[in-house]
Formats: C-alpha cells, sequence, structure tokens
C-alpha cells in the first residue's frame, strides 16, 4: 500500500497574519452589533412590563365587576390570583399565575388602591428600581 504524502511548502496553511485579520473583523462586528442587541433587550423589558401592567390592569376590573370593589392595599394583587378570605363573590383567578405579579427585573409591582372614584395605581419602577428616569430606567404604570 502506498500512502499518499502531500507535497507540504512554507506557503501551505494559514498563517498567524491571516487568523488575527478574521478575529480583527470579528471584533468589529461584535462591537457594532452587541449595543444595538443590549438595547433590544432592554426596550424588550420595558416593553413586557407594559403589557403586564395592562393585563393587571385588566385583571383588576375582572375583580371590580365581580366584588363590587377594588383590592385594598393590604391585600395587593396577590387577591387577583388568591381568594381573600370570607368573600363569596370573588370568581378567579384573574391572572393564571403570580408569576405576572413580577415585573422584568424580578420586583413585584407596585399597587395602590384607587381614592374617590378613581381607577387604581399599579406601577413599576422600571430597570433601576427608583422613581423617575429615562429609558429602560423610566417608570411604567397603568
Amino acid at each position: 500500500m502506498k500512502s499518499h504524502d502531500p507535497n507540504w511548502t512554507k506557503r501551505s496553511g494559514i498563517t498567524i497574519l491571516e487568523v488575527l485579520i478574521v478575529l480583527a473583523i470579528i471584533a468589529m462586528i461584535a462591537a457594532v452589533v452587541g449595543p444595538r442587541l443590549i438595547g433590544y433587550l432592554g426596550r424588550a423589558k420595558s416593553e413586557t412590563a407594559s403589557l403586564q401592567i395592562d393585563q393587571i390592569g385588566n385583571a383588576l376590573q375582572l375583580f371590580y365587576i365581580d366584588t363590587g370593589r377594588y383590592p385594598t392595599d393590604s391585600e395587593g394583587l396577590s387577591v387577583l390570583v388568591n381568594a381573600p378570605p370570607g368573600d363569596s363573590s370573588w370568581q378567579g383567578p384573574y391572572l393564571d399565575s403570580e408569576d405576572g405579579l413580577t415585573d422584568p427585573w424580578n420586583r413585584s409591582y407596585i399597587y395602590a388602591e384607587p381614592g374617590d372614584n378613581q381607577r387604581p395605581n399599579v406601577s413599576s419602577l422600571g430597570r433601576d428600581g427608583q422613581s423617575g428616569g429615562d429609558g429602560e430606567d423610566k417608570d411604567l404604570e397603568l
């Protein structure tokens, strides 16, 4: 049997310079694309929070229709998933699970019962968890 003996020369294969050029091109592409992807992720979290707040608002309206009242501050939003003790008019659950009561930044939504003839307030403090802010740090509310 004959084995095939390739003719290797000094120019065979890839040089280190060619590898470095390819790595530099990949690094430049990552530098341009990376920040945009992070921006999309942040915007997606804000949009998710806004949609969840709207869903909680709808669940609060259903709770109001069934019980004739909004939850109290002490009951909080958990009454949308678990029946309050002694309330026979509760027809829930109004949300699938308590996971919907947590914003995309893993903090509970803030609930404030309404005053006279007002709607309840549901809000999230955004990414930074503090009042105010712009972009991802912007407060979101119903």
